[in-house]
């Protein structure tokens, strides 16, 4: 019910201020809620194949890609495509590997399919992303809305054994063992892709968005030569865990002293929640199920806290759908703005030329 209602106040603010992210992310809280509440039916009134179904789709399918999906988009302006490009590639990578491991005898050909998917999307990610072109988003969309869709054809043309369900003999909580592996290999490439959007999202946040120090120098500029831009991004690999470590002294005391953009603690939060609703899914799927309810409700009060926290999400509290207002509008410090929108201009993680950047 939580999450439901916070997919409602996503919405409301979308419908105000219209930003993408937020109706992406209001998305992925609504599939979340409906698969808590299929699992709530499930256990009050007895599970049946239609319930069985909505639970796997929105739950171990939807809700992990969606919100890896906001994140996306809440970073659209930044370099951020490499990372998704990556995890998009990773996820046709396990997908792959999750075939060769459990060989599932009615998959056919879509391991390779999900993969060569992944893989032409990573490159077409990483291409806009070094051409500086705001839409890879766009993109990123394809690959999890294509998912999607597919996930949904699959499941809507499936018929699944007597009784239609499958549960744990001692938890009584849901597993995905009934379905066919053609919808089951969808789940790691739907999680992947979501949660390593969610978990790197959260770090580049925290990086772009903070005070930096900048130890070791490195330039992600396109407009260098090719040979010089492979060479600095290799150097980032390394460079960009060894100036955020050498950063957080200095995003601690921005941080205490109210200074610090709200969007670095806010998306932790989120990648957090996402982790644990996917992580609990996944987990069912593999029939261990023992903190199966326990995760998912801590998993959505990391959400709740991660979008409360962001102010560019909740610029303003008030009752959805209505103009009553729960407090005075919500802005980010002065501070934070400015290295906000030198981040976002600049497109990468250092903004500055510098070797120190103060908020």
């Amino acid at each position: 019910m939580l999450a439901l209602l916070f997919a409602l106040a996503l919405f409301d603010q979308w419908r105000v201020r219209r930003q993408s992210f937020q109706s992406i992310w209001a998305l992925g809280m609504l599939f979340y809620g409906i698969a808590s509440g299929c699992e709530a039916l499930g256990g009050a009134s007895g599970w049946n194949e239609g319930l069985y179904k909505t639970w796997y789709l929105t739950g171990a399918l939807w809700t992990a890609g969606w919100l890896g999906l906001g994140t996306a988009f809440l970073l659209g302006r930044t370099r951020f495509g490499y990372s998704f490009a990556l995890g998009l590639f990773l996820a046709g990578v396990f997908t792959f590997l999750t075939q060769r491991r459990f060989d599932y005898p009615d998959a056919g050909s879509t391991p390779i399919l999900y993969f060569v998917a992944a893989a032409v999307l990573a490159v077409a990610v990483a291409v806009e992303t070094y051409f500086q072109n705001d839409r890879w988003p766009r993109l990123a969309a394809v690959a999890v809305i294509g998912a999607s869709v597919v996930a949904a054809a699959l499941m809507v043309t499936t018929t699944l054994a007597a009784p239609g369900y499958a549960l744990d003999p001692n938890t009584n909580a849901p597993t995905g063992e009934l379905f066919p592996g053609t919808i089951r290999l969808l789940t790691p490439f739907m999680n992947v892709t979501g949660g390593f959007a969610l978990a790197i999202g959260a770090l580049f946040s925290a990086y772009v968005f903070m005070p930096k120090r900048r130890v070791l120098a490195y330039s992600l500029d396109p407009n260098q030569p090719g040979d010089h831009f492979l060479f600095n991004l290799s150097i980032s690999l390394v460079a960009i865990p060894v100036n955020f470590v050498a950063s957080l002294p200095g995003a601690v005391r921005a941080l205490f002293a109210g200074k610090l953009h709200s969007r670095g603690p806010a998306t932790i939060l989120i990648a957090i929640g996402g982790f644990m609703a996917s992580g609990g899914d996944t987990l069912s799927r593999f029939g261990i199920t023992d903190y199966f309810q326990m995760g998912k409700f801590i998993a959505v009060l990391f959400l709740f806290a991660g979008f409360l926290v962001s102010i560019e999400v909740f610029r303003e509290f008030r009752v959805p759908f209505t103009a009553i207002r729960l407090g005075r509008t919500r802005r980010e410090p002065a501070g934070a703005e400015q290295l906000a929108a030198a981040a976002e201009t600049a497109g990468g993680p250092d903004p500055g030329a510098g070797s120190e950047v103060v908020v």
